[in-house]
């Protein structure tokens, strides 16, 4: 697991990838076997039924890792559209960018070096025809703040650096650093935690086609005729503490009705608000 900071690190000891916006899963193939697994290790071979499938085809046994997407039109990685192709859509638009090897023919891998590993899935990978859905995660050799940029500008998650010699261990490292880029969104109020210490936040939520999910809270930092446009709107709104079932938060809360939306600044590719800061009113 990679230890998220602030910006990449530079230097020739690091190679760096795009980090794609899904879901972490490994493949086991053993003979004509075939399984995939999350991160937390739940068996979800029916869910990537597609991917095994083309796994299988390596013809080889092995453990490779990757990150499972679907992207949309533009070729980027949409995660909502990853959800709902693997609840409803049977997995047909799914698509794994393999990044690691862990054993192959019986041999374990992780000891090795990471620029080692990659280089013997990559030869295990080929140049598979477009429709084949399993894709090598190329890396970038040069500066990392360049490469940060360019992701950027494109409105990817971010970048994962590794340590050339690294070995694959699990758990979190420093070997292995992420940084994300941050988006702007919109909220629904929720309320005001109280609680004194120090930062206030705001409570907010998602509105996804008419219905209201918590997304976390947001640092309010705002300060002056910001704040008080904001404040002046919410007082129009105080409610009692709304009915969803995943806010739970003590007595130091003020609630309000929705109705009051604000914009969020906060780190990309996070179902919970991290690093989130309240930039206005919608």
């Amino acid at each position: 697991m990679p230890t998220l900071v602030d910006k990449p690190p530079e230097g020739s000891d690091w190679i760096h990838e795009i980090k794609y916006d899904g879901y972490r899963t490994q493949i086991v193939i053993s003979g004509k076997k075939a399984r995939a697994y999350t991160r937390r290790g739940l068996d979800w071979t029916k869910k990537y039924s597609r991917i095994v499938d083309a796994a299988r085809d390596l013809g080889r046994d092995c453990h490779l890792e990757g990150e499972m997407i679907v992207q949309n039109e533009n070729g980027r990685p949409d995660f909502n559209a990853l959800r709902s192709d693997i609840e409803g859509g049977a997995g047909r638009r799914l698509i794994l960018y393999a990044f690691d090897l862990l054993s192959l023919d019986g041999q374990d891998l992780r000891p090795r070096h990471c620029e080692e590993r990659r280089a013997l899935l990559s030869d295990l990978l080929g140049s598979p025809a477009t429709s084949f859905p399993i894709h090598f995660s190329e890396a970038h050799d040069g500066p990392g703040s360049e490469f940060f940029a360019a992701v950027e500008k494109i409105d990817l998650e971010g970048i994962v650096s590794k340590k050339r010699n690294s070995p694959y261990r699990s758990g979190y490292t420093k070997a292995w650093l992420k940084v994300k880029t941050f988006t702007e969104s919109e909220f629904v109020v929720l309320g005001y935690d109280t609680t004194p210490r120090g930062v206030r936040s705001l409570l907010v939520a998602r509105e996804r086609a008419g219905q209201l999910s918590y997304a976390g809270r947001v640092m309010v930092t705002l300060r002056g005729r910001k704040r008080e446009a904001i404040w002046a709107q919410l007082e129009e709104h105080r409610s009692d503490r709304p009915a969803l079932p995943e806010l739970h938060h003590g007595k130091e809360v003020e609630w309000f009705a929705p109705g009051v939306n604000v914009r969020v600044r906060h780190l990309r590719g996070e179902e919970t608000l991290r690093h989130a800061t309240l930039l206005g009113l919608a």
